[in-house]
């Protein structure tokens, strides 16, 4: 059954009365109506604790997040208290657009979260109501209503949000390579300013209108949010002309030489020293944090097997997307693919033929791809 987001909460519970109540998806704009002559781009996916036992809510929350972050109760909360928290998200091509509403609890991205994690998206969100406290690289970055965060999920952080409402914009990697230095030293920051003030109005009268866009409309949201982003970003850093601009100058061009070079069969270690000019300690010093640069590469192939597989007009052969990922033995593909992905290949193919709604997660669901990570995977 698919839960309606924001439909009242279970007989005994309700949301905190200074939590924005919120109907999801947004109403329209009563003067702009929907063209009956084109249909809408964007078919919502949601998740709900609402239709759960109050005792069994907060662990399925806790499995819909877990591919993004570890998250636990506040001191004095039990579970048996229950955990109201409902997301509606909405695929705008490589752009994932969440709106969240969730009680109170703290998070946690770790290194052995990143070392496991396909998701190194830039996270850029506007906290509705609530207020929430982040620290990456000993830095606290404090966001309350009508506030904007930006942090890159390729970095470990850790925090805690009272009762809150925000809307989220997942943007991957490769989106916005261009600008990764820029944007690297941005991370765990507030935007502020008036790009800043521009970019929350352009998501607040986006958010009212996800449900009346249309597939001509998409690609030009997507650049101008990107667009967007980078300038906030610029005006509110100012770049270190020191080690860390170096660092991060050299990472941008490492993941922009693997996103070229994605399907070649000479993307290896040496290959890529040669090519960037440092040494093989210095290509491993910069991928430390992703568990290393094959595991890196690897997971980007992944990655693009998976979006192949998952689009409807690329009828492929698996084995040739694998030959493509760089697995000569479809046996290795469909191993390192079902570890990374819990579905086998021909699985997700298969699951990706039919419409499937999103419904309440337990990870005894894990499988069916209703958590946040599969949704971030669909996004790609």
């Amino acid at each position: 059954m698919v839960t309606e987001s924001g439909d009242d909460p279970p007989a005994g519970q309700e949301w905190p009365a200074h939590l924005e109540r919120r109907r999801w998806p947004r109403e329209p704009p009563p003067e702009k109506e929907h063209r009956v002559d084109i249909p809408p781009a964007l078919v919502p996916v949601r998740f709900s604790t609402h239709d759960l036992p109050p005792k069994e809510q907060f662990q399925a929350w806790r499995s819909h997040v877990a591919p993004l972050v570890d998250v636990h109760l506040p001191d004095g909360k039990s579970e048996g208290d229950g955990f109201l928290a409902e997301q509606t998200g909405w695929h705008l091509g490589d752009i994932l657009i969440v709106q969240q509403r969730a009680q109170a609890c703290s998070y946690i991205r770790d290194q052995a979260m990143l070392r496991s994690s396909p998701i190194d998206h830039w996270n850029v969100g506007v906290l509705r109501s609530g207020r929430a406290w982040t620290e990456a690289n000993r830095h606290v970055t404090e966001t309350g209503p009508g506030e904007i965060f930006f942090r890159s999920l390729g970095y470990p952080y850790r925090g805690r949000m009272t009762d809150s409402a925000a809307v989220l914009v997942f943007l991957p990697y490769e989106l916005l390579t261009r600008d990764a230095s820029l944007l690297q030293s941005a991370n765990n920051i507030g935007f502020s300013g008036s790009l800043a003030e521009l970019l929350v109005s352009y998501i607040n009268g986006l958010e009212a209108n996800l449900s009346n866009l249309t597939v001509e409309e998409v690609p030009r949201i997507i650049r101008t949010i990107g667009d967007m982003v980078v300038a906030c970003a610029a005006s509110s850093t100012s770049l270190d002309r020191g080690q860390e601009q170096t660092n991060m100058g050299l990472m941008e061009r490492a993941h922009r030489y693997i996103h070229l070079n994605l399907h070649s069969d000479s993307l290896t270690p040496e290959v890529m020293c040669r090519a960037l000019g440092i040494s093989r300690t210095r290509l491993y010093q910069l991928f430390e944090t992703s568990g290393g640069v094959f595991n890196y590469i690897r997971k980007r192939r992944l990655l693009q097997a998976y979006a192949d597989i998952t689009n409807p007009t690329d009828n492929r052969p698996i084995s040739e997307i694998a030959e493509a990922a760089g697995f000569d033995v479809a046996a290795n593909f469909t191993r390192a693919f079902s570890h990374e992905f819990g579905l086998s290949p021909r699985e997700v193919r298969k699951t990706m033929a039919t419409e499937r709604p999103a419904i309440p997660a337990t990870r005894s669901m894990r499988r069916v791809g209703t958590t946040i990570g599969d949704w971030l995977t669909l996004a790609r």
